[in-house]
């Protein structure tokens, strides 16, 4: 399903095939009414090559279409360093429409901390952002993401819930 480009909408562009998993539980959680507000890209292979997919193919759109939003769905390996490493990477006019998150190690470890299979951990994460609550995003594993999450929900939430 595509997205109408004239109106506000999100990509979302994931690392790997967990970060897919993640993101389609997200996606598949939303009320029918909106699933067309966001798309699910494909696998980028790899932390480096979402920042190179999102330059390379996302950034002249976006330009292009004002009311288009991306999340970057990458693992940060526990690196502290990695998000401004990547938001260094986002061009000036964007960086209030690119959102970075992520499991801080991998998102293996979210399975074995026990929060249920890729795509549960996706709708409770929505859950969470529909009902403006914290109990899968303030887990030690994704709760670096406190800032991210807070730009994103004040700008994507209207376009989602």
């Amino acid at each position: 399903m595509g997205v109408n480009k004239n109106q506000p909408h999100v990509f979302v562009l994931p690392e790997d095939d967990a970060n897919y998993q993640l993101a389609t539980g997200f996606r598949l959680s939303l009320d029918w009414s909106v699933l067309g507000r966001i798309r699910v890209l494909p696998v980028a292979g790899g932390w480096l090559r979402v920042l190179e997919r999102f330059l390379s193919d996302l950034v002249v759109d976006m330009e292009r279409y004002p009311d288009r939003f991306t999340v970057l769905l990458i693992d940060f390996d526990g690196d502290a360093g990695r998000l401004n490493t990547a938001k260094n990477r986002i061009p000036d006019n964007l960086t209030e429409r690119v959102f970075i998150l992520g499991a801080w190690s991998e998102p293996e470890e979210l399975k074995k901390a026990g929060l249920g299979s890729y795509e549960a951990i996706g709708s409770a994460m929505a859950q969470d952002c529909r009902d403006g609550t914290g109990t899968t995003w303030d887990h030690e594993l994704l709760r670096h993401n406190a800032g991210e999450l807070a730009r994103l929900r004040e700008r994507v939430r209207s376009i989602l819930f």
